[in-house]
């Protein structure tokens, strides 16, 4: 496996049961790459790691995975926006401005106080 698909996936570990970043934002904490490179690595390779919490910027559920990632987002208490009546399927989105994890705080390696001591806010 390519080491810049190893970041992404240890960076997809960090993220907390219940919170999400976007393909974007792991870009971004990883300081390489783009949305699009994270996508790749998370199609190819992402099976093993909690692949729902990192997504579209736009809260929408990964278009034909959207049941199995709304199972775990019930199981996680991730933030939900209850869908519109014209929304595809009636399916919820995430609430982005709550479940939306910075990369730092709270983080699966959190100290007590919750912080982290590496990354970069998102």
């Amino acid at each position: 496996m390519p080491e810049y698909a190893e970041r992404v996936l240890d960076v997809t570990e960090l993220i907390p049961p219940g919170r999400v970043m976007t393909y974007g934002d792991v870009a971004e904490w990883l300081g390489e790459g783009g949305p699009r490179q994270v996508g790749r690595v998370m199609a190819l390779y992402g099976a093993a790691v909690p692949w729902w919490r990192v997504v579209r910027a736009d809260g929408a559920m990964l278009p034909g995975h959207e049941l199995r990632a709304l199972d775990h987002y019930r199981e996680e208490s991730t933030p939900l926006r209850e869908a519109s009546r014209g929304a595809e399927g009636h399916l919820p989105r995430l609430d982005m401005k709550r479940a939306r994890w910075d990369g730092v705080t709270g983080g699966a390696d959190a100290d007590a106080d919750g912080d982290r001591d590496r990354g970069a806010h998102i």
